[in-house]
C-alpha cells in the first residue's frame, strides 16, 4: 500500500514539474513572438536635465500660448449638468427682497411642499429621493399646536408659474405635491 501511495506522489510531482515547464515555455514563445507587445524596441532617449526654479520664479505659459486649464470636479454640477431627461435642474433660491419689497412680493411667492412628517427619517428619505431625481429641497420645523412637531420637505421658493412646473415635474418622477403661500 505505501507503494501505491508514493506512486501517487511521485506522479502528482511530476505533473507538476510538467505543468509549470509546459507554461513557461508557453510563454516565453508568446513574448518572443510579438515582443512589441510587452517590450519597446526604440532606446529611451536620454532627458535632458532641467535646472530647478527658485520659489520666487514666475510661471511662464505654455509653449503653445493655450493657457492650461485643471479639471475642477463638482458633484452637483456633475450630477445637473447631463441632458438626461430624468434629471431637472431646479433654479437657484432667489435672494430675500427688501423689507420694503417683502410685503408685495410674499404674496407671489410660493413654496412646493412634497411631504409633511412627524418622523424627521421620513422626511430625510423624501429629500434623498428628491435629489435623486434632480430637485433641491429642504426640511421646515413646525410646531403644531395639540399635533406636535411636524417636518415639513418643501422646494422653493417659486414663483406662480415655476411651482406649477415644479410640481408637474414632481408627478412625473412619482411624487405628489401641493403648492403652498411663502410666508
Amino acid at each position: 500500500m505505501s507503494g501505491e501511495k508514493s506512486k501517487v506522489v511521485a506522479g502528482v510531482v511530476i505533473g507538476m514539474v510538467l505543468g509549470i515547464t509546459i507554461a513557461g515555455g508557453v510563454a516565453w514563445y508568446v513574448v518572443n513572438k510579438n515582443p512589441s507587445e510587452f517590450t519597446s524596441r526604440e532606446k529611451a532617449k536620454p532627458v535632458p536635465p532641467v535646472a530647478a526654479l527658485p520659489a520666487s520664479a514666475p510661471v511662464a505659459a505654455p509653449a503653445s500660448g493655450v493657457a492650461e486649464t485643471k479639471q475642477h470636479f463638482e458633484f452637483y454640477k456633475v450630477l445637473t449638468d447631463k441632458s438626461d431627461s430624468t434629471v431637472r435642474k431646479t433654479t437657484p433660491p432667489k435672494p430675500k427682497p427688501q423689507p420694503a419689497q417683502q410685503a408685495s412680493t410674499a404674496q407671489d411667492m410660493y413654496f412646493v411642499q412634497a411631504g409633511s412628517f412627524q418622523n424627521v427619517g421620513d422626511a430625510e428619505k423624501l429629500k434623498a429621493k428628491l435629489a435623486f431625481s434632480g430637485f433641491e429641497a429642504a426640511i421646515q420645523t413646525a410646531t403644531i399646536p395639540d399635533k406636535g412637531v411636524w417636518y415639513r420637505v418643501r422646494l422653493g421658493p417659486y414663483n406662480g408659474s415655476e411651482a406649477g412646473k415644479t410640481i408637474i415635474a414632481l408627478k412625473q418622477n412619482g411624487i405628489i405635491a401641493t403648492q403652498v403661500h411663502a410666508q
